[in-house]
């Protein structure tokens, strides 16, 4: 029997993952990235709530950006949260776990609530089964798994499924299920004949599987809550990326958000709402094919602009290189690629590492192998959304069992 189970170091030490040689929030590319918060009030952002970050970030050489959280800097807003919350809710009946699928997440959320991770024995057997084992007792308690669906997809899910059976037939009181990034969502309707839904069929699999509530980052469509018969929070990433955005103090009048295809329209003018309510601008895309995109043209003005492109991900970067190109075409000075998923199935890191690109920037809810980092790619951490989450929605049941 191939063993892979998980040991985590406690959540007062500081995870070797995280561990840098300095005090910076960043190790940072080649890119000069500065992101002193100057407020200016001829920022694009001013009307945008901002995180104290630390004044200036350490430039590396050639790695890319990974703003994560840690133990040596930390954002004053989330110090503070931190600090209350390891001082008053350290005696509670909260339980996390985390699944293979992302364990470095699981470590930075774990770190924020002021938690340690749970113990958790999960093996492989020679034949591909997969075994979990609770290696502390949950009876009782409220257990948040932490586990997304991505690559490779099928045993991440069917792991996810084993732990939410393990913790229901160890007596859990509630089980929910924090799925960062949500996989077969894009199957969430029929565009042809004969086509199935997955997107239904994986939401009835983990609700029969025993969850009493999933939690999800940015889904592909937000059709896809309607597919669950139990409670789901879906989070937003976008304040993650727009605070950072905000470090680059870009004039107001200089940019343009655009939205990479027509089905995403409502998440760009969302985005660009927050951005000092920015023109819109829409690429007009067309598929041949499952992963395959082919840009006609474009609708709105981007010429000697800053264009900001929003996708909820990038999977093989063919949209998203397209579009850029076609921005270019059109006469955009910079073109920046914002999006929470970093998918990157091949060949997205030879087509985003091209040159049109002046950044990528994406969120750690799926984990980025060394080998796909480049210069112009940035990861943010979205460890403290989820953490706060969590402990929402713990405290809301626990409020509410009082009066049941």
């Amino acid at each position: 029997m191939a063993s892979l189970g998980l040991s985590f170091p406690p959540a007062s030490k500081t995870p070797t993952y995280l561990a840098s040689s300095s005090s910076s929030f960043f190790s940072h590319s080649s890119l000069s990235l500065k992101t002193s918060l100057s407020r200016s009030r001829n920022s694009v952002f001013a009307s945008v709530v901002k995180c104290d970050m630390p004044e200036s970030l350490n430039v590396g050489n050639g790695n890319p950006s990974i703003p994560i959280i840690n133990e040596r800097t930390l954002p004053k807003f989330l110090e503070s949260a931190r600090m209350e919350k390891s001082v008053s809710r350290t005696n509670t009946r909260l339980k996390l776990f985390s699944g293979t699928a992302n364990p470095a997440l699981s470590q930075e959320i774990a770190w924020y609530m002021g938690l340690d991770l749970g113990k958790i024995n999960i093996k492989r057997f020679a034949d591909g089964e997969i075994y979990v084992q609770l290696q502390e007792s949950v009876r009782g308690c409220d257990v948040y798994l932490v586990q997304p669906t991505c690559t490779p997809t099928n045993e991440n899910l069917m792991e996810l499924l084993i732990m939410v059976d393990a913790c229901r037939r160890a007596s859990a009181k509630k089980v929910t299920a924090v799925i960062p990034y949500f996989g077969y969502a894009r199957a969430d309707r029929k565009t042809q004949g004969r086509e199935s839904i997955a997107a239904k069929l994986v939401a009835n699999l983990i609700t029969e599987a025993g969850a009493d509530r999933v939690l999800a980052c940015d889904l592909h469509s937000g059709q896809s809550m309607g597919y669950f018969d139990i409670p789901v929070d879906h989070i937003y990433c976008q304040p993650v990326i727009l605070d950072y955005l905000a470090s680059k103090s870009i004039p107001s009048e200089d940019l343009v958000v655009v939205s990479p295809d027509v089905g995403g329209v409502a998440r760009a003018r969302a985005f660009a709402k927050k951005l000092s309510d920015a023109p819109l601008a829409i690429v007009d895309k067309r598929r041949s094919g499952h992963n395959v995109a082919e840009v006609m043209n474009l609708i709105g003005d981007v010429k000697g602009k800053v264009a900001i492109m929003v996708d909820d991900m990038i999977d093989t970067a063919g949209t998203i290189v397209k579009g850029a190109a076609l921005l270019h075409q059109e006469g955009a000075r910079e073109v920046y690629a914002c999006c929470t998923h970093a998918v990157f199935s091949p060949p997205a890191i030879e087509r985003l590492s091209g040159g049109l690109l002046q950044e990528v920037i994406v969120t750690n809810t799926l984990p980025v192998a060394e080998k796909n980092y480049f210069p112009q790619l940035t990861i943010l951490s979205v460890a403290n959304l989820l953490g706060e989450t969590i402990w929402r929605v713990h405290d809301d049941s626990s409020v509410s069992s009082i009066f049941l």
